[in-house]
């Protein structure tokens, strides 16, 4: 990955947003800075307003693993498009996967059977409709929450597709889209030319890693030496500044 604030960066984002490319940004760790508690998450002013003013002229989405009805009264400003649930959850789009629930269930017993011990290792669980969260940001022994959660997990992957992130562990339906497939589609819909997308997580890199060569993507962080973004910046701040630099060439 390089800078994407050094000039060889500043020059592809210079190229890229020539084409009037579709914004696609995560929320969490990217937008909004990673909090204890999820629900304390929120878009700071500083890149609420450079995006509001980048969506009245560009193509503008966020993609994230919370649902849309989450992450919408927590942006600060209106955006083109919003897809949750890691791609999952498009309310504008094709109708739903029922099966993408459904694949879930024998997940949702364990959870039922096993939810005291999950509780008492610290363990917060989220189900979200499209896609299950085992959150231990909280948890006193991480080490024993991670244990906790593989547990319960295991035995109920048959369907289901199981990845990490930041201090939480996503089940996801096996055949359900993933953030890749939600910038495919919008990129379609919209008719843009071509992409820049944002992330900072393990469920951001099916996009870094299936970006078409002329798109760009920026991954918030260098704590994963092997990303496959083409960029980095440094933090949320740095998003900030960023942002300012695509509203100047829009």
């Amino acid at each position: 990955m390089q800078n994407l604030l050094s000039l060889k960066g500043e020059a592809a984002l210079a190229t890229v947003m020539e084409s009037r490319p579709l914004l696609a940004f995560d929320f969490d760790g990217t937008l909004a800075p990673i909090v204890s508690r999820p629900h304390d998450a929120h878009v700071s002013v500083a890149v609420a307003r450079p995006l509001e003013l980048l969506s009245r002229v560009l193509p503008v989405a966020i993609i994230t693993g919370r649902q849309v009805a989450d992450v919408a009264p927590r942006l600060g400003f209106e955006p083109g498009f919003i897809i949750g649930n890691h791609g999952a959850e498009d309310p504008e789009g094709a109708p739903a996967q029922t099966d993408a629930g459904v694949a879930l269930d024998p997940l949702r017993q364990r959870l039922l059977s096993g939810a005291a011990a999950l509780r008492a290792a610290g363990v917060d669980v989220e189900d979200k409709g499209f896609s299950i969260a085992l959150h231990y940001r909280l948890a006193g022994d991480r080490a024993r929450a991670v244990d906790a959660i593989a547990a319960t997990v295991q035995g109920a992957e048959a369907g289901t597709r199981v990845f990490g992130g930041k201090c939480v562990v996503n089940v996801v339906a096996d055949d359900a889209p993933d953030k890749a497939d939600a910038v495919e589609r919008l990129v379609e819909r919209c008719g843009a030319a071509s992409a820049v997308f944002v992330g900072d997580d393990v469920n951001d890199e099916p996009v870094f890693i299936r970006a078409q060569p002329h798109w760009l993507t920026v991954r918030v962080g260098r704590d994963d030496p092997a990303s496959q973004a083409r960029y980095f910046v440094n933090g949320t701040p740095e998003v900030g500044i960023m942002l300012q630099r695509m509203l100047a060439l829009a």
